[in-house]
C-alpha cells in the first residue's frame, strides 16, 4: 500500500514574499538522501524554492535580494509525526501543569509556536485530541488565526472502553472524549467509516494492556481496523510496546509501528517480519528518558533553558536527576541492542517524541532530544535529519516540505554549526524560516517570558 497565549504577528498564508532572494554561501544538507552541497545557493520566490545549486550556479534575477550565509549550515525544517498537544501548561512564574482544563485552541497553539522555535514547520497529534474541535483548529489554522505557528496534523485514536492512553494522558482524554472505543470488530469499521468521511488520512490504534492493568485491543477488532482503513487509503498507526504485540501489529499489515520494545530482546521473528513489512517507525523514546537538564551544561547547550522559566526547570532537574535506577540501566542495554537491529531489518525511522505527555520531553525541546538519541544508538546524523525532514514528509503525504529542492515550500533552519559533525548542532539555531519568511523567535520569547 502506498501512503500517502498571544497571537504573534501575521498569518501564515500572509508569508509568501512576492520579490525572490538569493541564500548563498551556506553548507546545504538537503535533507534526503543526496550530497550535501558546500559553499551552496538556493533561490526563494513566493514562499517556495526556485532552484537549489552551488555558489554562482543560479541563474539569479536583477531585482533579487541576496542573503549571505558564508560559515553557516542550512537543514529543512523538521517534522514531527507524533505528539500529544494541549494538555500540558506553562506560566513564566515556573509552574508547570498537566490537566483538561488546559486543552484549548490558544493553548494548542502555544504548543505549535513552541514547536516552531525549535524548527518544526509541521507537528502532528496522534491519538488524543478530538475529532471535531481538532478538524475546527485545522480550519481555523489555515486561515490564519493563530498567527505563525508549526502547521498542526490530526489523527485520532481507537482503543477498547477504558483502554488506550497511558494514566496521564487517560485523564485528559476521558474528558474531551477525544478516543473512539470500540469492543467489535463491527463497531471498529464503523469508527473507521466516520474518519474516512472526515478526509482523515490515517488512524492510531492502541495494542497494549499496560502490563495487564488495561483491556487490551483484540486480534478481531484491529485487524478489522486495519481491513477498513486500507479500504479508504487511510494510514494506521499501532501502538504497541510488547514484543509479541508488535509481532502481531505489523503482521496484520500496520503501516506505522509506534514504540521501541524497551524491556526484552527483540528476536528473530520480529526482524523477520520487519524486513518482510518495512513499516515506517517512530519510536517515541525520549519521554522515559532522563531530562538533559541532569547532563548538559546550560551555558553550551542552553536547549531548555530558552523558553522555560528558571524555576520550571530547577523543578525538572530535581525530580529527575536522581542515580540511574537498575530498571532504567536494563533499558538503556535494551534499547542498544535494540534499536540498530530494527534500523538493520529495514525499519523506516520517522521523528515522534511523545511530547506533551512529561516536562521533561516537552515541544520543541523533545524534537532535538530525539534525533540525538538516535545518532548516540548508531545511525549517522545525515540518516537522523533524513528522518526528521524528508521521511516524515513522505509518510504524511507532505509532497511541498521535508527538502531543500526546487518546488518545495521555504521551510528551513539556518545553523551556527554543522549537524554532520555533531547531531547536538541542531540546536545551534539562528534563524528558522517558514514560506521563505523569517520567523520572530524573539517576539515568541518575550510572550513566553511576560509574567502573568
Amino acid at each position: 500500500m502506498k501512503l500517502v497565549t498571544a497571537v504573534l504577528s501575521v498569518s501564515c498564508l500572509a508569508f509568501a514574499q512576492t520579490s525572490p532572494t538569493l541564500y548563498e554561501g551556506a553548507r546545504l544538507i538537503i535533507g534526503d538522501s543526496s550530497p550535501v552541497i558546500e559553499n551552496g545557493a538556493f533561490l526563494v520566490r513566493n514562499g517556495r524554492i526556485q532552484a537549489v545549486g552551488t555558489k554562482g550556479s543560479i541563474r539569479t534575477p536583477r531585482n533579487a535580494s541576496r542573503v549571505d550565509l558564508t560559515g553557516k549550515t542550512v537543514m529543512p525544517a523538521m517534522i514531527n509525526s507524533h505528539v500529544h498537544i494541549g494538555y500540558e501548561g506553562f506560566s513564566a512564574a515556573g509552574d508547570e501543569n498537566w490537566a483538561p482544563e488546559n486543552y484549548s485552541p490558544e493553548n494548542i497553539a502555544d504548543h505549535l509556536r513552541r514547536e516552531l522555535y525549535y524548527g518544526v514547520s509541521v507537528t502532528q497529534t496522534v491519538g488524543s485530541s478530538p475529532t471535531d474541535s481538532s478538524l475546527q483548529f485545522q480550519k481555523d489554522q489555515a486561515g490564519g488565526k493563530f498567527g505563525v505557528a508549526s502547521r498542526l496534523l490530526f489523527v485520532p485514536g481507537m482503543a477498547p472502553p477504558n483502554g488506550g492512553p497511558d494514566a496521564i494522558l487517560l485523564r485528559g482524554t476521558k474528558v474531551t472524549r477525544a478516543v473512539y472505543e470500540v469492543s467489535t470488530a463491527a463497531e471498529a469499521r464503523a469508527a473507521v467509516r466516520s474518519m474516512a468521511a472526515h478526509h482523515l488520512p490515517s488512524v492510531k490504534i492502541w495494542v497494549d494492556d499496560r502490563r495487564g492493568t488495561y483491556p487490551k485491543m483484540t486480534p478481531e477488532v484491529y485487524n478489522a481496523v486495519i481491513d477498513e482503513a486500507h479500504h479508504h487509503h487511510m494510514i494506521v498507526q499501532a501502538h504497541a510496546i510488547a514484543l509479541e504485540d508488535q509481532k502481531a501489529v505489523v503482521r496484520a499489515g500496520a503501516d506505522v509501528l509506534v514504540h521501541i520494545v524497551g524491556n526484552e530482546k527483540v528476536d528473530e521473528e520480529l526482524l523477520s517480519l520487519i524486513r518482510q513489512h518495512k513499516p515506517y517507525w517512530t519510536t517515541v523514546m525520549g519521554l522515559s528518558d532522563r531530562s538533559e537538564i541532569c547532563e548538559h551544561d546550560p551555558a553550551m547547550d542552553p536547549l531548555m533553558e530558552k523558553t522555560l522559566p528558571a524555576k520550571f526547570v530547577a523543578a525538572v532537574s530535581a525530580s529527575s536527576c536522581g542515580p540511574a535506577s537498575a530498571a532504567y540501566q536494563t533499558r538503556e542495554a535494551m534499547l542498544a541492542n535494540n534499536f540498530p537491529k530494527m534500523i538493520a531489518a529495514g525499519a523506516r525511522l520517522v521523528l515522534g517524541t511523545d511530547a506533551g505527555i512529561s516536562a521533561r520531553s516537552t515541544f520543541g525541546i523533545a524534537d532535538h532530544h530525539e534525533i540525538a538519541r538516535y545518532v548516540q544508538l548508531g545511525i549517522t546524523p545525515a540518516e537522523a535529519i533524513i528522518a526528521a525532514t524528508s521521511r516524515p514528509a513522505e509518510l504524511l503525504g507532505l509532497k511541498d516540505k521535508g527538502s531543500l529542492r526546487a518546488g518545495k515550500s521555504a521551510d528551513f533552519i539556518v545553523l551556527a554549526a554543522n549537524p554532520l559533525e555533531s547531531i547536538k548542532n541542531s540546536r545551534k539555531i539562528e534563524k528558522v524560516y517558514l514560506n521563505g519568511v523569517p520567523v520572530d523567535r524573539d517576539a515568541m520569547l518575550a510572550v513566553w517570558q511576560k509574567p502573568r
